[in-house]
């Protein structure tokens, strides 16, 4: 497996110019074929229906979307216009309540989904739409990149988070690309249960894998000693000098599954590396 079509999703250029280098980055080291989507959001609200509102401010809702898609379609160009890879660039004005089906259907003919963080300054609420659609409804991995990019695509040492779930697992094989790329992986196990299916050997199985696909893995087994989950594997990472964690995405509930879970959206908000994720 490798990814030879990665995708990502324009929206602001104010806050895309981190995710796309990225992209390019990761389209130059794949020898892959790089898709940007430049969205234009009309943030109105599917039949709800505004007193006194005409078809004039109608039009010009969707106008003003119409030139959001086409500041984004420029941007892309702009920035793709020399570079050495195949790419191209589709421009589409969507409502805020159908980014899901937009975004998921694109999603999943990508192999790869490059996104920057959704939550922040300056950041709407379309960009964590299309993160959670492309991650939700098109069942591929997102790497979510820091707003001061990288210099150079990261990959060299990763943190895998692993607890066992079938979230996690699925992050980690359609991780393989990278874990495969990468110098060394660690497995980072917190308070593995004391009566658990792999009490004996936490992580173990999971390095046999790795190890059979050539992976070079070790296993770290650590004590929450902190509040978060995610801040004790952001402490990891730091103190190994890891450049990027892959770890599996939650939702509130089987219900709403895409919608991102606390603990999805804390390690977004404070990671300081890329953080590769799949549900």
């Amino acid at each position: 497996m490798s990814y030879k079509s990665i995708l990502t999703i324009v929206t602001d250029p104010k806050v895309a110019a981190a995710q796309l280098d990225s992209a390019v980055m990761y389209a130059r080291r794949e020898d892959a074929h790089l898709d940007v989507l430049c969205l234009g959001v009309d943030r109105t609200q599917t039949g709800y229906y505004y007193a006194g509102a005409t078809a004039f401010i109608q039009q010009e809702t969707i106008d003003r979307a119409d030139a959001e898609a086409r500041a984004a379609a420029e941007f892309a160009n702009n920035r793709l216009a020399n570079e050495d890879i195949r790419w191209s660039a589709e421009t589409i004005v969507v409502q805020l309540g159908a980014i899901a089906t937009i975004v998921g259907l694109r999603a999943r003919f990508a192999d790869l989904v490059v996104m920057g963080r959704p939550y922040g300054k300056d950041r709407g609420q379309e960009i964590e739409a299309a993160v959670e659609a492309a991650m939700f409804e098109g069942q591929v991995p997102v790497l979510i990149v820091p707003d001061t990019g990288v210099a150079q695509a990261p990959g060299r040492r990763i943190v895998v988070g692993w607890n066992q779930s079938s979230e996690a697992l699925s992050a980690i094989r359609k991780a393989m690309p990278m874990l495969k790329a990468a110098e060394h992986v660690d497995i980072t196990v917190i308070d593995p249960p004391a009566h658990g299916p792999e009490r004996s050997d936490p992580g173990g199985q999971l390095s046999q894998l790795l190890a059979r696909h050539g992976i070079n893995a070790e296993v770290s087994v650590l004590a929450k000693t902190m509040p978060r989950v995610c801040d004790v594997i952001n402490r990891h990472v730091r103190d190994t000098n890891a450049d990027m964690v892959v770890m599996g995405a939650y939702g509130h509930s089987r219900f709403r599954e895409a919608i991102l879970g606390g603990a999805t959206r804390h390690m977004l908000e404070n990671a300081e590396v890329p953080v590769l994720m799949a549900h």
